[in-house]
């Protein structure tokens, strides 16, 4: 049942999960810093107060969230401690480097750094640490990315791609064929890309992002 109690507990447990406060959630998505404070979930009068379809959209947008993520929080799905798992944690340094990734784009060889968060991930999913400001405004050096080599994707998704070349990048996939990849910038002060699939070592969907 979709309960005034359960939007706003939903609303906390995804900052929770993006490592972020309420009103930290609310900046990021481009919101009033107090736009989710608990003084601002009742009316005056004390009738329930809740937040709007547009605030919903930007919250997800801003995090990289699902909607079914978000919905899985209503229903209170995947917020206890047994759905944290520990992953690789890989630096976008090393993600260029050679000899780090199988042919698939999963971490190869052992050794790796593990971060625990509490993600959907998959045995195949491992984290990417962004580095500088090639990513800004959405991703921040330091941020976590965690990405999924198996994961279909399609049009609108974050991802993030290694050409043969070394060079990694997170983008959003604007079109994949057979031939190449179009690519949009997540910061406009780098071009977007179109790269020859012959010149892509892989492509991995960006399935949650811990700010």
């Amino acid at each position: 049942m979709l309960s005034h109690d359960r939007v706003w507990a939903a609303i906390d447990a995804l900052a929770e999960r993006y490592s972020l406060s309420a009103s930290g959630l609310a900046r990021r998505a481009g919101l009033d810093s107090t736009a989710f404070n608990k003084s601002k979930r009742l009316s005056s009068d004390g009738r329930p107060r809740w937040p709007s379809t547009e605030s919903l959209a930007k919250i997800i947008e801003a995090t990289g969230a699902s909607l079914d993520e978000f919905t899985g929080l209503i229903e209170g799905r995947g917020t206890s401690p047994a759905s944290r798992r520990a992953v690789p944690l890989v630096g976008f340094a090393q993600a260029g480097a050679g000899g780090f990734f199988d042919d698939a784009g999963f971490p190869a060889g052992q050794g790796w750094d593990l971060v625990e968060l509490p993600a959907q991930s998959t045995e195949s999913s491992y984290a990417l640490q962004v580095q500088g400001d090639s990513m800004l405004p959405l991703y921040r050096n330091g941020d976590v990315l965690i990405v999924e080599p198996g994961a279909a994707t399609r049009k609108g998704d974050r991802v993030v791609v290694k050409t043969t070349s070394g060079e990694v990048m997170a983008k959003v996939l604007e079109r994949q064929t057979v031939k190449s990849i179009a690519l949009v910038s997540l910061n406009p002060e780098h071009p977007d890309r179109d790269i020859p699939m012959r010149e892509v070592e892989w492509v991995a969907r960006i399935v949650w992002a811990s700010q």
